[in-house]
């Protein structure tokens, strides 16, 4: 059970972390591209300014988008049935159960996912096509294995934030059990943000230590 307002809260919360988090695996993408491609403008290009400006821009537009969704998904009317076959509150299930006309929500909702969802993911595979070219020039071997693994991280990170979001979103309705979306959208609401700094900390040498280090020792207690 859940209040409506606590439910809009859902909404507004959970449409920006989702909107800010795409802008961000995109800006990513851009750096690995300028890091790899133009190594040698590298600090011209994404300086202290940059990085704050990209940031600053992702959580602004998230902010924004929604702030907007929310504000229209709020002035539907429910007169009907309201329960939603789904873990919290979104905004997809919840035009569904409106029993108003849900014309302007559906146009903002799909223009979100095409701008922010499509447009995001089409940067991001078109810098790792030139990533990939650049990388198979290189001659030697193990440069190119280890121009490769510092995209290793992000790359991960991607397949699993926007392959549950395509499930969910673009896959068609009935290809997929209510169920199953609800396990879906754990992938993308929690497992892969709790996975981030493991996956990111995993290129540290360090962590990669201390790691191996506590299985020794874990397998040596064991015994």
């Amino acid at each position: 059970m859940i209040s409506f307002t606590g439910c809009m809260a859902q909404i507004y919360i959970f449409t920006m972390c989702v909107t800010t988090e795409c802008i961000l695996l995109a800006s990513m993408a851009c750096d690995r591209y300028v890091a790899i491609c133009r190594p040698l403008h590298y600090t011209v290009i994404i300086n202290r300014l940059v990085s704050l400006c990209l940031a600053t821009i992702a959580w602004f537009i998230g902010v924004l988008n929604s702030t907007i969704n929310t504000v229209i998904t709020a002035h539907l009317q429910f007169c009907g049935v309201n329960s939603i076959d789904r873990l919290y509150c979104e905004i997809e299930p919840l035009i569904r159960l409106s029993c108003s006309d849900t014309h302007l929500s559906d146009i903002m909702a799909t223009l979100a996912a095409a701008v922010f969802g499509i447009g995001c993911l089409a940067f991001i595979l078109t810098s790792y096509i030139f990533i990939i070219l650049a990388i198979l020039k290189i001659s030697c071997r193990s440069s190119r294995e280890k121009t490769f693994s510092t995209c290793a991280s992000h790359v991960t990170v991607v397949a699993l934030y926007f392959g549950a979001l395509i499930f969910m979103y673009l896959l068609p309705s009935n290809s997929s059990s209510h169920r199953l979306n609800s396990i879906v959208s754990i992938m993308y609401s929690i497992i892969t943000p709790m996975l981030n700094p493991i996956i990111y900390s995993l290129r540290n040498q360090q962590v990669l230590g201390a790691l191996k280090s506590l299985i020794i020792h874990m397998l040596q207690k064991n015994v």
